[in-house]
């Protein structure tokens, strides 16, 4: 009688069907967590891989980003990390002082100063665009790496002695997740109706805030206003001052301002502010 009563009571499953489903189930999750790492089942975001541990503390990877989801991260002066939905990475004004922890899919660079290329880019990188030309003349890149497209339009420059250097400066543009994302570089003069038209709808601009070495603040505005974006990015603010001034003249011209906890951001056009915004964000290093 006792193994009837055990065997079932009414419509429900037996005691010893619920057992056989339990060893069923802890088998298979075993076997997954033999078949591959133990973080690939993890869904938590993270800072690792890019720091280590406190002490205690469990080491959480980064998940899969959403199909429509763009992370970026600071990294300082002039260089974020785009991390697109199928993994590629970008290092925009990559340098030799100034990088990303891990070596990036693509890297780009421009010619005003040793912060912004790298006389010895990490081998690892699978492709390195220049933002001029080394030997002279214009250089154009259409490059499309799995599920991002990277566009350049060329822009002059001042060397330190004053002088202008043509072409010397690239605006870069990554075209992913249904958002366009435009980094200006080393800007230092306003856009023409045609660079206008070449950029095209941009949703977020990475601008230099500066007030000296590229744009001044005026002119930099102008340019914001030219483009239109729905979010100003602000880097490239290691002068005094440069970052507070930047901030009372956009509010002057109608911006939101965010002040971010974290040197990372993750995007998507639904996301995207409806005032315009300038998001500031504080170098968060590799």
């Amino acid at each position: 009688m006792a193994s009837a009563v055990s065997e079932r009571i009414g419509p429900y499953p037996s005691l010893r069907r619920l057992t056989q489903l339990a060893a069923l189930l802890f088998a298979m999750v075993a076997a997954l967590a033999l078949a591959g790492p133990a973080y690939a089942v993890c869904q938590l975001i993270a800072d690792a891989p890019y720091r280590s541990p406190a002490p205690g503390e469990a080491r959480v990877w980064h998940a899969a980003l959403g199909a429509g989801e763009v992370q970026i991260r600071y990294i300082g002066h002039s260089t974020f990390e785009l991390e697109t939905p199928q993994g590629v990475r970008i290092a925009t004004d990559y340098n030799d002082s100034i990088r990303p922890f891990l070596p990036p899919t693509v890297a780009t660079m421009n010619g005003a100063h040793s912060t912004h290329y790298a006389v010895s880019p990490d081998p690892g990188i699978e492709h390195l665009l220049y933002g001029w030309n080394p030997q002279g003349g214009p250089i154009d890149h259409d490059l499309t790496v799995q599920d991002v497209r990277i566009r350049n339009i060329q822009t002059n420059i001042r060397g330190w002695d004053g002088e202008s250097r043509r072409l010397g400066n690239s605006i870069f543009i990554f075209e992913v997740a249904d958002l366009c994302i435009a980094h200006l570089g080393h800007l230092h003069h306003r856009l023409t109706r045609e660079d206008l038209t070449r950029l095209g709808q941009i949703d977020i601009v990475f601008a230099a805030i500066d007030n000296s070495s590229t744009l001044r603040l005026e002119s930099l505005m102008h340019v914001l206003e030219s483009i239109g974006p729905a979010m100003v990015i602000p880097m490239h603010f290691h002068f005094s001052g440069a970052l507070q001034s930047f901030v009372g003249r956009a509010t002057e011209a109608g911006y939101e301002i965010i002040q971010a906890d974290t040197p990372k951001l993750i995007v998507t056009r639904a996301g995207l502010p409806m005032r315009k915004t300038v998001y500031i964000m504080m170098p968060g290093g590799a």
